[in-house]
């Protein structure tokens, strides 16, 4: 099965190699492409670096992808739809991914959602039959997924008729690698389990994985929430001047609904949220007479 794996942290990012690293161990024929600097924020935007009409790309040398990590590993709660037969222990060293040489890798002058785009009609080799996004540094819950561009390559990836999964670990300077490696193996145990038992014509999924920067001892486990009324941060207006505005970010406090991805994070647990792309309102209510 081919994986496209991209990011908005950029392709140097330690998150990008801790997927990589885990998607290799499921067995997966990978392809990296992705900004090739950071594009954080960029929502589902199709912005790009074009010279002549051409998109710029740059073949990069992947290192560090093949860093073991413990062999351990924390079973998830996805409901009963998901198997325990689906979750494996993510032994991640080189000997786990068969000694074979670091994925094609492409830095990409271009936001995520751009390099979704283009790699599911071909451009980076053969179509994906799986789009991974990720893992992001600092959490993509609530609200705030509206903005996120490591979410909009996924849902991208939705709209052309690929699943995908978006994964993030909850903090802006993040050093628990090892856990979010440990629940990305097994949300992507439970979304390939999931393409292999169902129908290729179901609508694809998207899987919004965020997991909380803790210890793996500490992880209580995976389980599905619900989407907070808020993200982990707010932004608010500063100031403005001669020909210049600011803008401030702050970090949200306020208690989060029960079994929203927020409040289940804050708990401990890492959470996982199926997506879908733009909706129809069910009603725009009566229409006026005249």
């Amino acid at each position: 099965m081919r994986a496209l794996i991209t990011n908005d942290d950029g392709i140097d990012s330690v998150g990008l190699r801790t997927l990589v690293r885990v998607a290799l161990a499921a067995g997966l024929e990978v392809t990296v492409a992705a900004p090739h600097t950071e594009r954080s924020g960029s929502s589902a935007s199709l912005s790009a670096l074009e010279v002549g009409g051409r998109l710029l790309i740059e073949s990069r040398e992947l290192d560090g992808f093949n860093l073991p990590v413990a062999e351990d590993t924390v079973r998830a709660d996805l409901g009963d739809a998901v198997d325990a037969a689906c979750f494996r222990d993510p032994v991640l060293s080189a000997e786990a991914v068969g000694g074979r040489r670091p994925p094609e890798a492409f830095a990409v002058h271009a936001t995520p959602a751009m390099i979704v785009l283009v790699g599911v009609r071909g451009a980076f080799g053969l179509p994906p039959d799986v789009v991974l996004s990720g893992v992001n540094h600092g959490p993509n819950t609530g609200q705030a997924v509206l903005h996120s561009g490591t979410v909009g390559a996924a849902l991208t990836a939705r709209s052309h008729g690929v699943p995908a999964l978006a994964l993030s670990l909850a903090s802006a300077r993040p050093t628990h690698w090892e856990t979010a490696a440990r629940v990305t193996d097994q949300a992507l145990g439970w979304l390939l389990t999931h393409l292999t038992d169902h129908s290729a014509s179901r609508t694809p999924v998207v899987l919004n994985v965020n997991v909380p920067d803790i210890a793996p001892e500490q992880l209580r486990g995976l389980r599905p929430a619900t989407l907070a009324s808020f993200g982990a941060v707010q932004a608010e207006f500063g100031e403005r001047g001669e020909g210049y505005i600011t803008t401030t970010f702050t970090d949200i406090n306020a208690e989060a609904e029960p079994g929203t991805d927020v409040a289940l994070l804050r708990a401990g647990w890492a959470t996982a949220t199926a997506l879908t792309g733009p909706t129809e309102a069910s009603t725009i209510g009566p229409r006026s007479s005249s």
